[in-house]
């Protein structure tokens, strides 16, 4: 077995693991990961001796261990925003009955690091945890519009202008208009730029230095989230919950 393949089976246990809090035991971790009992074994060795996994004795079930929690310590600011911002997007979405998402900047991609569900019909294919671009999403408009103008050049001459609808802003130009207007109006919009018929509005979070950290948004078919919606009662709406979020991260300004 190589190096690299031993590593992916490896994370691939941890995966599995984090499915079952309480443990697992070997012979039924064997099946679900696809692996001979006697593999799975030899790769929780070596994670249990540096303590990735831990196993329970009396019941002979695998678990994650503590180590894992080390690894994402420095992240945990990010779960900070996802606590205190929870609330105020679940009352946000039980007034509009729009879905809404929570994202952070992540190498050059927006991440969703959490999601607050509509009760209507028609819903958003997302998770937590997956990525979009940046440059067709209200979120990651709103992520670099708190760039300094010249690291925002630079990262904008990287971006490859996917036209993913007839919407899709494809040029740097036209591109660094839009993030200017955003930095203006203080909230970005994707109209169908990323999904053909999906509209979003989306509003910054900042923390106590006055720096964007995240970024939410409202999210639904543009024959529900129209023009006329947004500019008679969603612009209103994100920016008072913008201001209520930041507050609880410190943020002082207007």
């Amino acid at each position: 077995m190589s190096n690299v393949q031993s590593l992916e089976r490896a994370l691939t246990i941890l995966n599995k693991l984090s499915e079952y809090p309480d443990g697992i035991q070997i012979a039924r971790l064997s099946e679900q990961v696809g692996l001979t009992k006697s593999t799975v074994h030899r790769l929780l060795a070596t994670l249990s001796s540096m303590n990735y996994v831990v196993k329970d004795e009396e019941t002979d079930k695998y678990k994650l261990g503590l180590q894992v929690l080390f690894l994402s310590r420095n992240l945990l600011n990010n779960s900070n925003i996802v606590t205190i911002a929870k609330p105020y997007l679940e009352r946000l979405s039980q007034e509009v009955n729009e879905t809404v998402h929570l994202c952070i900047e992540d190498h050059g991609e927006v991440v969703y690091i959490d999601k607050i569900e509509s009760n209507q019909t028609i819903r958003m294919y997302s998770r937590i945890g997956s990525r979009a671009p940046m440059y067709c999403t209200g979120v990651g408009k709103i992520l670099l519009s708190d760039k300094d103008q010249d690291t925002l050049e630079e990262i904008v001459s990287n971006i490859h202008f996917i036209p993913k609808t007839p919407n899709t802003i494809t040029s740097k130009e036209e591109f660094l208009k839009e993030i200017e207007t955003v930095r203006n109006q203080g909230y970005a919009l994707d109209n169908a730029e990323n999904e053909a018929v999906l509209m979003c509005i989306a509003s910054p979070i900042f923390d106590h230095r006055g720096k964007i950290v995240a970024s939410f948004s409202i999210s639904g078919p543009n024959n529900r989230v129209t023009m006329d919606v947004i500019n008679q009662t969603l612009i209103e709406k994100m920016k008072h919950y913008s201001i209520a979020i930041s507050r609880n991260l410190g943020y002082t300004g207007s």
